[in-house]
């Protein structure tokens, strides 16, 4: 079997937000000081994601400019996936990355997320596209850092700006490479911070003040998810460590190139 358990569900209804606004927030002041080394930081992010499921399309596409679906098809295509290959999409969330890969030469696409509110909205959407393409896409519920595939598996694993969500970033990407046949290859999208000054200022000013205002007021959401954001950006792992850690997984031809102006990396690595 190529993944342990998890079934395709069908989802005709619209979904509705697990997370009721009496919850206390996910992300405070006092979390936010350091969020990647919260030692419950895997129950903070589901709450969050919870929290932010049902305006997280709108969301994407309003303050990203439109730029997360360019940043995704720029991600399918340096997968270069073959026909016949096998995809798997971790932190998959509403399927928007997972969507663009069944569109392509694959014969299955997996995605997989650990918060269910965000599966039954990517469930959904595949229910409304009414398009065959689709019928090889299929969504389960699983922890990055404990993939519910068998070893050897599929051709290509991707993650969109979710490595960072992770309890623990080099355990997931040593699944990732687990799960990958020889020669299969790991495309991981992820934020970054533009190092040309000017953009950088400009950016932080984005993400730090204006960005947190208008998704929260957008989103009704009290998590504290669009100040965990720039947060988790700004403290994550460099560029360089995150390459090390494929290096480390065993992936080689290990490159990281920036999109548009450093806002965002897109690494690729490939198994030996």
């Amino acid at each position: 079997m190529l993944y342990r358990y998890g079934q395709r569900m069908s989802q005709s209804t619209p979904p509705k937000n697990d997370l009721k606004e009496a919850s206390p927030p996910a992300w405070d002041g006092q979390t936010l000081a350091d969020p990647h080394h919260q030692s419950d930081k895997a129950d903070r992010v589901r709450q969050m994601f919870t929290s932010i499921a049902g305006s997280y399309d709108l969301n994407n596409r309003v303050h990203s400019f439109l730029l997360d679906q360019r940043w995704r098809k720029a991600a399918v295509k340096k997968a270069a996936v073959q026909a016949g290959d096998v995809v798997v999409d971790v932190a998959c969330g509403t399927g928007d990355l997972a969507e663009a890969f069944a569109a392509s030469h694959a014969s299955a696409v997996i995605g997989i997320d650990f918060t269910h509110a965000m599966l039954e909205r990517a469930r959904y959407r595949q229910h409304q596209l009414q398009d065959h393409r689709y019928s090889k896409l299929f969504y389960i519920e699983g922890d990055a850092m404990a993939l519910p595939l068998d070893d050897a598996c599929c051709d290509v694993v991707s993650i969109a700006f979710g490595l960072r969500n992770v309890q623990r970033p080099e355990a997931a990407i040593g699944e990732f490479a687990r799960v990958l046949r020889p020669g299969g290859r790991l495309v991981i999208l992820e934020f970054d911070r533009p190092r040309l000054a000017p953009i950088r200022w400009g950016h932080d000013l984005y993400t730090k003040v204006i960005m947190p205002r208008t998704a929260t007021w957008i989103s009704g959401d009290r998590s504290g998810a669009y100040r965990y954001l720039p947060r988790s950006v700004e403290t994550f792992l460099t560029r360089d460590r995150v390459v090390g850690l494929m290096q480390a997984a065993g992936l080689e031809e290990v490159a990281a190139k920036s999109l548009s102006g450093g806002i965002c990396a897109c690494y690729l690595g490939r198994k030996r």
